[in-house]
This record gives structure tokens, sequence and C-alpha cells, in this order.
């Protein structure tokens, strides 16, 4: 077998892209890079919203109002199937005991415990959240949930008493505007008849009309 033989097996390849061999690249001088600047070059990497250093959009956009963004509070979900794989039964789970099974960050805080999978162990669970379904499973199989007390907590509570009073609010203006749209909704009295017009004129019916006077002629 010659060279020859291998080349002339057909074969279906994609092209090489031959980059910086100029003409001979097919795509001109520059292979397609473009002129000058540092995109042009290999290993060139630019973060997201970099708008080749001209001032961005979300510095050039003015900043009004006030957010709560920064006051959130910020939960680690974990699920009871994680905790069924991570702790023995028996166990007391908390966000020290999460931290060091690498369940949470380490900078996490506040930790909420979910529904999500199936448990069968006996917990001690001290957590800052917890959904109904979570509970649930975890007085199922035999453990307890506490939900610790603590600034979270209040926040949360405050939160929930908040919305509460702004549904109450939300349904008086409702029914308000409900009412308002039945009163104006109201149809309006029927006109009277014009049987009843003219049962009402104190002419008698089919009476000849009077004479008009004569004008004198001078």
């Amino acid at each position: 077998m010659n060279l020859q033989d291998v080349y002339s097996i057909k074969v279906p390849r994609i092209d090489r892209r031959r980059v910086g061999r100029g003409w001979g690249s097919g795509l001109g001088k520059t292979s397609g890079r473009g002129e000058k600047g540092a995109g042009r070059r290999s290993g060139t990497q630019f973060r997201s919203r970099f708008e080749g250093g001209q001032m961005p959009l979300y510095r050039r956009l003015p900043k009004k109002g006030f957010s709560n963004h920064a006051f959130r509070l910020r939960f680690e979900g974990v699920n009871v199937r994680a905790l069924e794989a991570a702790f023995a039964a028996g166990a007391t789970v908390d966000i020290d005991a999460l931290r060091a099974a690498r369940l949470v960050p380490k900078s996490a805080t506040l930790w909420k415990l979910l529904g999500d999978g199936e448990i069968a162990k006996a917990l001690k669970v001290k957590a800052d959240a917890a959904s109904a379904g979570a509970r649930a499973k975890i007085e199922k199989a035999g453990g307890t949930l506490e939900v610790v007390a603590g600034d979270a907590r209040a926040r949360l509570e405050a939160g929930v008493a908040r919305r509460e009073v702004q549904v109450k609010k939300r349904a008086v203006k409702v029914e308000a505007y409900k009412a308002e749209a039945a009163k104006a909704g109201k149809p309006k009295k029927a006109a009277p008849a014009k049987a009843a017009k003219a049962a009402k004129s104190t002419k008698p019916a089919g009476a000849p009309k009077p004479p008009a006077p004569k004008k004198d002629k001078e």
C-alpha cells in the first residue's frame, strides 16, 4: 500500500481552520480574525457586560428608588433526602452539622428544610424554616422538627402578618369597587307612557281648537 492509496480513500473529513497562515488559510490575510485588538488574539476572554472599554449600560442607566434586595433573607435549601443519606438515626441536624456534612456552604447562616425525597430515620432537626411537607415526613419517621427562634423567624412572621394585612386591604378595595359598579349599573326608571301623559292632560280628547283672532285691516 502506498500513500497515494491512502489518500484515494474517500472519508468525510472537515478541513481544519488554519489560523495565522495568511492567504494560505483561505480566509484572507488575517485568517478571519480582523484587524488589531485584544479580541483578535488567542487566549483572550471578556467578562459578560463588557462593551469594549466604554461605559457599560448598567452604569449608564440612572438609579432611582429603593430596593429591599440587600436585606432579603437567604436560606440554603436542604431536602429530607439529603438528611437520610448524610446522618444516622437519632442525630441532631442543625446548621453546624450541615456545614460539617457539606450540605451547605461554610458561609451559610440560615437554612430551610424542604420535602423532596423520603426519610425513614428519626432525626432531631433544628431549622430556621421548613415546608409543611418536610415537617410531615420528619414527624412520620418519628423525628422532631424545631423552628429555631431568632431574627430570621421574627422577620418571617412579620412578613406573613404584613402580607395578610395587604390581602385584607385588597379585599376591602375589591368589595368597594364591586359596590360602586353595582350602583352604577342599576337600570334607570322607565319614562312614563304616552297614555299616562294624555290622561294627565286637562284638555278633553277630540275638543275643537278655538278660532284664531282676526287681524284688522288697515
